[in-house]
């Protein structure tokens, strides 16, 4: 087999949460969450993303200094491990610089940097910073979310956003996109923007995608979280055919085969 060019690298989810929708509680320890590191690493994980607080719908808000306490020792103890890349999943400033001091290489935040002193905080890290579009809090973002124009709405958010970004001192080159799955959007809304993704590579920037275990997939398959992998899979090979740069996801051994399969497609090298 001829080495393939990557096209797509993959993300895997690292919760260190006992709230989080899919996996919750089963590595909110350093010795669970290294492992489970471990795991994906070996699956072929480019990224890890490990992440404190819950962001699934009517989550709470946890406080700054025990998110700090749950995710800072499992970054630092990925960091002497193993050799992959690391990004935080948070909002809070403090826990965007003590994370990227620990090893964290992307800030991945679910309110694009609008908490206060996110964006002097990320900008002076010079990670990489995700901005994703939500409607709302995760508290409440499930509550009637309701668009003029859903592409044309989340765009406008994101270059905004990108624009405050660049006042900040954060460069293009640092910046990914992610239009929300799921944060403020319908199951319709959903499967719109999923097949109109494409409209996103528009802004010449990464488009970072997290379609895995949703909810949307559920109501379309009638199945349970824990039951989600094949339709999480084909939501992850029509988002690499549509632009998609980085899938985030919990199953990476099988998200890594649809990569190859759909690199080999779009690129005639296997």
């Amino acid at each position: 087999m001829a080495q393939q060019r990557q096209l797509v690298q993959v993300m895997g989810i690292l919760n260190v949460t006992p709230d989080s929708f899919s996996d919750g509680g089963r590595y909110n320890s350093i010795k669970a969450a290294v492992q489970r590191a471990s795991e994906m690493v070996t699956a072929g994980a480019d990224w890890l993303d490990v992440g404190g607080e819950s962001t699934r719908p009517g989550a709470a808000d946890v406080a700054e200094n025990e998110e700090l306490e749950r995710v800072i020792p499992v970054i630092e103890a990925i960091k002497r491990e193993f050799a992959v890349h690391i990004s935080v999943d948070t909002s809070k400033p403090a826990v965007m610089r003590e994370a990227v001091a620990a090893g964290a290489e992307m800030i991945n935040d679910v309110r694009a940097l609008r908490e206060p002193g996110a964006l002097a905080a990320a900008a002076v890290t010079n990670a990489k910073v995700c901005l994703m579009h939500m409607i709302g809090q995760p508290r409440t973002m499930q509550e009637a979310p309701e668009y003029e124009n859903l592409v044309a709405d989340i765009k406008s958010f994101l270059q905004e956003r990108i624009n405050a970004c660049e006042a900040a001192g954060i460069s293009r080159e640092r910046i990914l996109l992610d239009p929300g799955f799921g944060f403020g959007k319908t199951v319709r809304h959903n499967y719109e923007l999923l097949h109109r993704l494409q409209c996103f590579q528009e802004f010449e920037l990464p488009l970072l995608i997290g379609l895995s275990r949703k909810s949307m997939l559920g109501k379309v398959t009638g199945k349970d979280v824990d039951e989600r992998l094949a339709a999480s899979i084909a939501g992850a090979t029509i988002a690499m055919m549509k632009g998609a740069a980085v899938l985030r996801v919990h199953d990476v051994a099988e998200t890594k085969d649809a990569v190859k399969v759909v690199t080999a497609t779009l690129t005639g090298e296997y």
